[in-house]
């Protein structure tokens, strides 16, 4: 079982996240880029938030099987970026620090939504 605090820190970590990949869709979508990857992620994240509120708070989690399953997926294929920003970040640096509470969170949520598709 985490910590509350733990808990927080993971949800605080997926939230800001969440606002990153919104303000770059929205900054994309007016510059026309093409906005696929962001806003799948973004929706991803949306999702990992959700599972963790319902899991830890009781909140409602209504999603069907298949958006489960992508948010899953997109999520693991972020992990890589991840890994590859930890190893170029300075040891004690906020970076490093940001990218492990990621990390932890976004694992979190991934294992979360796996149990959800049994």
């Amino acid at each position: 079982m985490m910590s509350s605090a733990d808990q927080e820190a993971s949800l605080n970590s997926l939230e800001s996240t969440y606002r990153k990949l919104s303000n770059a869709y929205v900054s994309m979508e007016g510059k026309g880029a093409n906005t696929t990857l962001v806003k799948k992620r973004r929706d991803a994240i949306k999702v990992a938030i959700d599972t963790l509120r319902s899991d830890w708070y009781g909140n409602d989690f209504s999603y069907e099987r298949d958006v489960i399953a992508t948010s899953q997926l997109t999520m693991e294929g972020i992990l890589p970026s991840i890994h590859k920003q930890q190893t170029k970040a300075k040891e004690g640096s906020p970076q490093l620090s940001l990218n492990e509470r990621r990390l932890t969170a976004l694992n979190l949520a991934i294992e979360s939504l796996k149990n959800r598709l049994g």
